[in-house]
């Protein structure tokens, strides 16, 4: 029975070899850019020294986790990373979703103007969108400030007050990624069987029936698949945006202090790599505990959206 199976699967092979040929490159780059680079994780235990090497440093166990979980700053970063990438993943998703059914009632011409002017803001880095911020924001010559003043209102240190920093970082983070959510859930409206409207509209739906009876319902699946990639990602923050959108300033950190950050400022100041290496592993397991944790939830009520 064993020798029938390799020969079932050797046979298999062969008639996919096209396929497989076509596979090769990606399995190659996941094996060299994510599968080795796991050998790594052991600078996490140790005491790592480049004279020494990866595995002659010196094995330390569970003491770079606790240079950060012991520290001051633990709870903080732990704080801002989890509240301000669910705000992110919430606000950016729900209008997204608008954006894409409003988008499906639009004539092909103004779809790609609006297609267009959406996605634009996704190309530009954090360092430019650093400099347009601090235009609008700067604490003397910045266009809101003028603002407020010719409006009766005092002007705002906007650098030196964190409590206004979440709204701006969420506006920011909408403003650069809306455009390519809009566009993934545009796609998928884009599968739904016309023949579904064709029979709600001949009933008499209209079309918020229509939006709320067939658009969402068939596009659940796919809200729920990249809703369990974002949570996957929410101990992970866009450090360019959270470094350069913020001018790293000090007085921020309250609110805006995120893991990722906090990892580079510690590195940039003690270079101790096993301590940055041990809270690069804490993001990766909790997330991936995340991501087997919301998949349970979503298969316990709907096993068609799960992803596993």
């Amino acid at each position: 029975m064993g020798f029938a199976k390799w020969n079932n699967f050797w046979r298999g092979a062969i008639r996919s070899k096209g396929l497989i040929g076509l596979a090769i490159p990606g399995l190659l780059f996941v094996i060299v850019f994510y599968y080795l680079p796991m050998l790594g994780v052991v600078v996490a235990f140790k005491d790592f020294n480049f004279s020494d090497g990866l595995f002659g440093s010196k094995w330390v166990g569970l003491q770079n986790f606790k240079f950060f979980f012991q520290s001051d700053a633990a709870f903080q970063v732990t704080r801002n990373t989890i509240l301000l990438n669910l705000s992110f993943i919430i606000i950016t998703n729900v209008l997204s979703l608008v954006f894409a059914l409003l988008l499906v009632g639009l004539s092909r011409r103004a779809v790609k103007v609006f297609q267009t002017t959406l996605f634009f803001p996704y190309f530009l880095s954090w360092v430019v969108v650093s400099y347009v911020t601090y235009a609008l924001l700067n604490p003397q010559l910045g266009v809101l400030n003028h603002l407020l003043e010719n409006f009766g209102f005092d002007q705002v240190n906007w650098y030196l007050e964190s409590k206004f920093w979440p709204y701006i970082l969420s506006l920011a983070f909408l403003w650069k990624n809306i455009g390519y959510s809009t566009l993934i859930f545009y796609t998928g409206l884009l599968g739904i069987d016309k023949s579904y409207y064709e029979a709600a509209s001949i009933d008499g739906a209209n079309k918020w029936q229509q939006m709320t009876k067939i658009s969402l319902p068939l596009l659940t699946s796919l809200i729920t698949l990249i809703t369990l990639l974002q949570v996957g990602k929410i101990f992970y923050s866009d450090f360019g945006m959270f470094y350069f959108l913020t001018a790293d300033s000090g007085a921020l950190y309250q609110t805006t202090d995120v893991i990722d950050t906090y990892v580079f400022r510690a590195l940039r100041v003690s270079g101790d790599i096993g301590m940055a290496s041990a809270v690069g592993l804490y993001q990766a397991l909790v997330g991936f505990l995340l991501v087997v944790g919301v998949n349970a939830l979503v298969r316990k009520f709907n096993k068609d959206n799960a992803i596993f």
